[in-house]
């Protein structure tokens, strides 16, 4: 009798361990992929900030970098951007400025677009959804890149128009 009885435990438990074959679990993928068509696009720098830039070799390869995030499709990939912009920030921010940049208005709006690169990067490292971010970090780039924009095309000579003033 205790010999049937174990056998039979042992029967019921193989029987509903083995479960349905055909049904097979599947991933959400949709949290890995990332959809770049809604994100905003790159601000371009006008002609005057573009021939500045030129020789600006740093700028140049924070460009590049930023430039890869719009090929990123899924999270890995972004997590591998968002390290190189972090290394690409890090050598521009000891890179020499050209005189026309070297200014507290592009030093500061840099360190706000290396604040949205962080909290991207950290909405990574909890899984949060990091849409809203990725869309800040980009419009932190955007307004530097419209800040050089502005400083270039301002044509008002604050030194000639102080000395007509002491005049």
């Amino acid at each position: 009798m205790g010999k049937t009885f174990v056998l039979g435990i042992f029967l019921m438990l193989l029987v509903s361990c083995k479960g349905d074959k055909k049904q097979t679990i599947s991933e959400d993928n949709s949290a890995f992929e990332i959809l770049t068509k809604a994100w905003p696009k790159k601000a371009a720098p006008n002609a005057k900030t573009a021939a500045i830039l030129l020789d600006w070799e740093a700028f140049n390869a924070l460009q590049i970098s930023f430039d890869a995030l719009y090929s990123v499709e899924n999270t890995a990939d972004l997590s591998l951007v968002l390290e190189d912009l972090i290394e690409k920030q890090k050598e521009l921010e000891e890179s020499k400025y050209p005189e026309a940049f070297d200014k507290p208005q592009i030093k500061s709006r840099q360190k706000v677009f290396h604040t949205f690169v962080l909290k991207t990067k950290g909405d990574l490292i909890y899984s949060i959804d990091s849409k809203k971010s990725v869309v800040e970090m980009i419009e932190a780039h955007n307004v530097i890149l419209n800040q050089m924009n502005s400083i270039t095309s301002n044509t008002l000579d604050l030194k000639t128009l102080l000395e007509e003033v002491e005049k």
